[in-house]
């Protein structure tokens, strides 16, 4: 399974910056893709992140699901679904958030 790296440093649709970056791996397609977020980033740059690594269409309809400490895929669709994503990333002290596309 090959392994691509996206940005090295990432800011791109983060909040006011300043925050701590997210190691992001992102499975999509039979190849795993790594990232770094800012950690205060919205949702809607998170889905622009996701589509220019991903290299969907603007019309591109996707779902992403991140997989918590249970390994259970948990559906990304707001701001507050992302939150919780990064929130326990942070509590469990996880080394990178897994994305699924």
């Amino acid at each position: 399974m090959p392994i691509q790296i996206a940005n090295e440093s990432n800011n791109s649709g983060g909040g006011g910056g300043g925050g701590n970056e997210i190691k992001v791996k992102i499975a999509y397609n039979g190849e795993v893709m790594i990232t770094y977020i800012d950690e205060s980033i919205t949702y809607d740059g998170l889905c622009r992140e996701m589509r220019e690594i991903c290299r969907f269409s603007p019309d591109q309809v996707f779902t992403m699901k991140w997989v918590d400490e249970e390994n259970d895929p948990c559906t990304i669709q707001s701001d507050i679904e992302l939150d919780e994503a990064i929130r326990l990333y942070e509590v469990n002290r996880d080394s990178e958030l897994v994305i699924h596309e």
